[in-house]
């Protein structure tokens, strides 16, 4: 894969994200339990006006909606349809080396869920879909990637 554009900034991931998903119904986020949720939330957000659902790691029995409350973006209570989704996206912690994903199980629960003409998406930091050699096992169409660095003052 090659490096097509920059962005800068959360303002600019979410940018960034809005842009590539484009305008689809139907977003399925896809990620590791904890660390990949509340960053599913922050982009679920910036999509607010799309139906958008989570699965932890595979466990699509497990899967929730996105709801917008006055206070923020969460997941409701009851099990959700993550079915004929446009855009499946795969977020970073589940390429990490302690979830063990398995990318053909991953592959199956994707041809499962997304509509025959939508699109896999990347979101990740540090270059991780990448480091774990995904591209290579999985078709994404794009990989929104970023790098953190921080600096603390005192």
């Amino acid at each position: 894969m090659e490096d097509i554009y920059e962005w800068k900034g959360l303002n600019g991931q979410l940018a960034t994200f809005k842009k590539e998903v484009g305008d689809v119904e139907k977003i399925t986020f896809i990620g590791s339990p904890g660390v990949c949720t509340p960053f599913a939330e922050f982009m679920a957000y910036a999509v607010r006006d799309k139906q958008t659902h989570f699965i932890p790691l595979l466990n699509i029995d497990d899967c929730h909606q996105f709801e917008l409350k006055s206070y923020a973006m969460v997941l409701n209570d009851e099990v959700s349809n993550p079915k004929d989704s446009d855009v499946v996206v795969l977020l970073g912690g589940l390429a990490m080396p302690k979830y063990d994903v398995d990318t053909d199980e991953l592959n199956a629960l994707i041809d499962d869920i997304l509509k025959e003409d939508g699109r896999i998406i990347g979101v990740c930091y540090m270059d991780m879909f990448c480091k774990a050699g995904w591209p290579e096992k999985v078709n994404f169409d794009k990989i929104i990637d970023g790098t953190l660095i921080g600096v603390v003052k005192e």
